[in-house]
This record gives C-alpha cells, structure tokens and sequence, in this order.
C-alpha cells in the first residue's frame, strides 16, 4: 500500500521507479482517487492496462512550469476541467460567482480558471508543441462542437480548437481512452487517429471524412439561430453508438471537426472491472491540513450501481455524456463495495445512496437497445411510456434487499432520484412498498419540476396528473405501512415555455400544498441540452416551433419569487409579477390569496396592510394554507413538511 495513490510530483514518480509517466492528467479538482471521480476512473483504467500516469492537480495556470511537473510525459497529456463544467462551477445562473468550490481543498474558490480546458490546453501548448494533448470530461464532452455559451452570451467554436488539443475523448471515456493510449504507444501520430469512436478530431482533408453528416458552418451557426437549432437536434439524434453517424462541422475550407460515434456501452463485466479497480477511495492525504476536499462527504458511503438514463429531460445534458442506454453493475460487485465501506473507520451503519443518473433504471428500457441501439425518434418515457418499455423493479428490488442484509448496514438511503413515471408504470406495487418500507427517512425528494402540461411538456417531463397519481399511492402506501412520510418536491423556474402565467400556476400549486420551498432551481442554460437551445434560439428544435422564452434577470426573479411568495423580502416582485400575469385576484385577504395588499406610503417590503382581527405575516420558511399564528401564550410549533401533510392527513 506503499503507493496507494498515483504521483502528483517528481520525487513520487522517482519513488516508483520511474523516470517517466506515459500520461501527464492536468486536472481542475483537487485529486480524489473515488470512482465518483471521473479523473480517478480514467486514471486507474489506464494503470490497469499497463501505462504510468501522474496527476495534476489545479496547476497554476498562470505558470507554464506548473503542468511540467514530471515533465514532457512519453505519450502525451491528458486535461479535464474536472466533474463540473468549470463556469458552471464558478457561477449561479445569475452569473455571479460562486463562493465556495466543493471540489478544491477546504472548498476555497478560484483555483481553477473559467473555461479550465481551453486555458489548461494552451498552458500546455506554450511550452510543449508537438506533445499529444487529449480533452476529456463533462466541459469537454458538452462543447465537444460549436455551442452555446451562456456566460458570454455567444455560439462559441468547439473547445478542440480553442485549447490547442488534438483530440476529445468524450462521454465517459473507458473504451475510447483505452485504445488512444494504445495507438500512441504503438507510435501511431496523434493526428492518424482520427477513427476512433467516442472521440472527437481535427481534420484538414475533406477526402478523410467521405462517410461524415456534414452540419452547417461555424459562419451559418453565427449568423442564423435556426440554423443553429437543426445543427443540434442532429448532433442530438446522434448520440447512439449503434447507429450514430460520423457529423462534420466546417470550420474554413481546409478545416472540420470530425465527431466519430459514440464509444459502446460497458458490459456488466466491464462495468464491474472499473469499479473494481484499486481506488484509495478518498481525498490525496497532502489536502487534509487545508480540510480535506468537501465533495468527498457527498458519496463516500454511496453506491454507483448504474450509468445512462433513458429519461430524456430537456434540461439534462446525460443524453450527450452518457448516453441513454443504461449500464449497471452486478449485485455481487456492488455487495463487494457495500462490505468494504462497512470497514472504513468513519461508517456508521448507513448507505447514502444506491443509484446512479435514475436510481430505479436498473436494466435498458427495453430488450433490443443492447442489440440495435435506441430509437432516434421516440422517448421511451415520453410523452408517454413507450408499449415497448419493460418497466421491472424486480432486479433493484432483490440488490436492496441484499445490501439491507450485510449484518453492519442500519439504513440504504435512495438519494439519486426516483423516476416516478416508470415506477407507475410497472404492474406490480413491489418496489413502491420496498421503497416506502426501507428506503425513506421521513422525506422523498422527487422531481416533478413544474405543473403546467405545456411547460412539462418542453422539459420532456410528463403530464402533471402522473405526478399527483404518484403522491396519491405514495401517500395510499404508507398509510397502508403506518408510516408518516412525506414528498418534497423539486420545483423550476424559467424553463422555456414559462411565461408569468405559468409561474403563478405554480405559486398556486405551492399554495395549495402548503408548501413554500426554500430553494427554487432557476433554469440555468448549461451546455448541450435541449432547453439551452431552446432558450438560444427561441424554438424547439424536435419540432422547430417558436417557445416563449424568459430571458431577463428580471423576469426570471419575478417567476422565482412567485414560488417563494410567502417571503416578505419577495413582496414587491410578486405584486409587480401578479400584476403583469392579470391575477390581481390573488392580492387580498382570502384563503387563495398569495399575498396582501399594501397601503399606501407602506415600505417596499412589507407584506401589507393588515385587517382588524387578522393575522400577521408568517416569516420566511413557514408554510401551511392559513395566514394565522399561535395563539397568544402558547408556544408556536415549527411548520415543517412533516406537520404540513398531517394538517393534510387529519383533515381527511
């Protein structure tokens, strides 16, 4: 165990013998040796075949010298901006800066560089010109091809060419990186390795690229935003490995940016190889002075048992990265992981989570995917669950079943989300039962997103009577199992679609839940989905129909206030918001009342003038339908989730 960890500097090099790494990693998180790491599975996927890689955490990218650490490596570098989109990292969806950065040491902000792997390509390039230089993770798998770039507000070139790189290993990297390395040792020049699936290639010869779906020019997507939205719904009908076409993006008439198909998907056997592999499974130890590495805490004790999501949500960039076939893992690899994590001296009986994108897609969503790929022109969820899909917990249900018996595990928490519309969809109510009988502490999180149809719609989510037939069993359920749990439902605003109507739908859906959330997702335009094109180019590129978009900052507070109307502070962007949608009918005193009027000369602010007799302004975070307060000498009882839906359950 003397080398647990891969080097991160000469002298740990020299230690192993070596007077050279084959792969230099420069990457923008701090160095977690975790499968959760993306950096961590690459690394030790290129160790097990056989190649001496050395890591590189957040150099100074001010400093050339910083990435020469073990100097020029024999076969080339490989750079990751880390397992966040860098801007997304350092920025809210107000674009302002974020304060602190889970992935770096102590959680301190700024010790990676906005857009980290174009700068981190040139870094390179400044003092090693000729060395191989390969892109990988999520910043270089989503703008792999001209996008989008919300924080310059601009179409932005392929990051290939912005980074000096010469190729991107995109997705989730195992096959194609494999066979890179491969080539490179068998001294094939990196710009010969333009063949490769999974990867991403310059291309100087159009005579190279015969079989290639030429996309509109880098100039035509500058200039027409249509034009843009037909470019990447193809990209986006692309996506499979089986029947993907090779796409060719022109840059000028002596240049394109050739994306090969898709890597395929891992086998159960390769699935359980890369998660077997030796992982110290924790943060590097030179970080523990600075506090260790936050990110850590999130899924130390969780399991990964599956990859891919055939859910297709709008806003999800899976579709790009991962693919939407779903791979997993074996129960007896997962139990092995389970068993080891019961050992580790800070385990106290419970597992975080047993998931992965969907935690209840244990298998693909129907039988021919692994044979001739998904359907190009159909979900398999939606509009509606596909008379193809096989909707089994059968396989999810027998693996919890199994962890819940390791004599050391208390508790198996669900944590990565329940698709509830696939869970509908089955027959039987077996996992409901298992889930609400083991599964739950008290609460749920789910993720309807919105409730109006037109909006769910967009987002590729289904109708919202789906999500009430699901609270409907959930709730039938656990009053079946004597239980008092409770579903805390994620809410978006500004998605596409949603104008001020529909945001105040939404405010009274809280409203008659009893609910106000105390933080709301705003839409954020990440690269390579969906809903940025749409928000981009103002229409839906499936069917290239114009959709409302909400593009102001101030609008989008508007819409994310009305959903925490009951905040005091919110006031005057939820009057000023049910005044543009029409609805002063929900200013006043009534039960259906969002908020009170305000008298005349009153501060911005307040809630309003307050009628004789009644009650005052509950502060921010109390919920529930009425507007009252306890009574006076009795001590006020905390409003949570819990008590809201046993005002609910008495009622009934």
């Amino acid at each position: 165990m003397k080398h647990k960890f891969l080097p991160v500097n000469k002298s740990e090099m020299e230690e192993r013998g070596w007077d050279q790494v084959d792969f230099a990693y420069v990457i923008g998180d701090a160095y977690v040796d975790h499968p959760s790491f993306g950096h961590a599975v690459i690394s030790r996927v290129l160790e097990a075949h056989g190649y001496r890689v050395g890591i590189i955490s957040q150099p100074d990218w001010k400093d050339p010298k910083s990435i020469a650490v073990f100097g020029e490596p024999r076969l080339g570098f490989l750079v990751s901006a880390g397992n966040m989109d860098s801007m997304v990292n350092h920025y809210s969806v107000s674009k302002k800066r974020r304060r602190t950065d889970a992935y770096t040491p102590g959680g301190k902000m700024g010790k990676r560089p906005d857009y980290a792997c174009a700068v981190y390509g040139n870094l390179i390039r400044q003092t090693y010109k000729k060395t191989p230089v390969i892109l990988g993770g999520i910043e270089a798998s989503l703008r792999r091809l001209a996008h989008y770039d919300y924080w310059s507000d601009r179409i932005k070139r392929s990051i290939l060419l912005d980074s000096g790189a010469d190729m991107i290993s995109y997705g989730m990297g195992e096959h194609s990186i494999v066979e890179i390395a491969d080539a490179l040792d068998a001294g094939i020049p990196v710009e010969e390795l333009t063949y490769i699936a999974g990867t991403v290639v310059k291309v100087r010869d159009k005579d190279r690229i015969p079989d290639a779906e030429f996309l509109p020019s880098f100039a035509e997507l500058t200039e027409d935003r249509l034009a843009y939205a037909k470019s990447f719904y193809t990209q986006y009908r692309n996506t499979d490995p089986f029947q993907a076409k090779q796409l060719a993006e022109p840059y000028s008439d002596h240049l394109w940016v050739v994306q090969n198909p898709p890597s395929l998907p891992l086998s159960t056997e390769e699935m359980d190889d890369v998660y077997g592999l030796d992982y110290a499974r924790t943060y590097h130890p030179s970080y523990e002075e600075k506090g260790g590495v936050p990110a850590i805490s999130e899924i130390r004790f969780s399991l990964i048992s599956s990859r891919g999501c055939f859910g297709g949500c709008s806003f999800c960039a899976l579709t790009f990265h991962q693919g939407r076939i779903v791979q997993v893992r074996s129960h007896d690899s997962l139990l092995k992981e389970a068993e080891a994590i019961t050992h580790e001296p800070d385990f106290k009986g419970y597992i975080h989570d047993v998931g992965g994108p969907t935690a209840n897609f244990r298998h693909p969503s129907c039988a021919k995917q692994t044979r001739c790929g998904v359907c190009k022109d159909r979900q398999c969820l939606f509009p509606a669950p596909c008379r193809n899909l096989d909707a089994d917990h059968s396989d999810y249900v027998r693996l919890l079943k199994k962890l819940r018996d390791i004599p050391e595990v208390k508790k198996v928490f669900i944590r990565s989300g329940i698709r509830f519309d696939y869970l509908l969809a089955e027959k039987k109510d077996h996992f409901l039962r298992e889930l609400c009988e083991y599964h739950v502490s008290g609460q749920l999180k789910v993720a309807p997103e919105h409730v109006s149809d037109p909006v769910l719609s967009l987002m590729g989510k289904p109708e919202h009577a789906v999500y009430t037939k699901f609270t409907e069993k959930f709730e039938q359920m656990n009053r079946k199992l004597g239980k008092k749990q409770y579903l805390v439902p994620y809410l978006m605003s500004s998605h596409p679609g949603s104008t001020l109507k529909e945001a105040v739908k939404l405010a009274e859906y809280c409203r008659d839940l009893g609910y106000m959330p105390e933080q709301v997702q705003d839409f954020y335009p990440t690269p390579s989905t969906l809903s940025t094109c749409m928000y981009y180019t103002g229409v839906d590129p499936r069917t290239m129909k114009p959709v409302y978009v909400p593009r102001s900052p101030h609008e989008k507070a508007m819409q994310r206030a009305l959903i925490q109307y009951k905040n005091p502070e919110l006031y005057d962007l939820v009057n000023e918001a049910l005044h543009r949608a029409g609805r002063t009918d929900l200013i006043g005193y009534g039960p259906r009342c969002l908020i009170r009027p305000r008298r005349n000369g009153e501060k911005s602010g307040s809630s309003g003038e307050r009628k004789p007799g009644a009650s005052r302004e509950r502060k921010p975070g109390m919920s529930g339908r009425g507007n009252g307060t306890a009574a006076p000498g009795r001590p006020k009882k905390k409003k949570t989730i819990r008590n809201i839906h046993r005002k609910k359950d008495n009622r009934r």
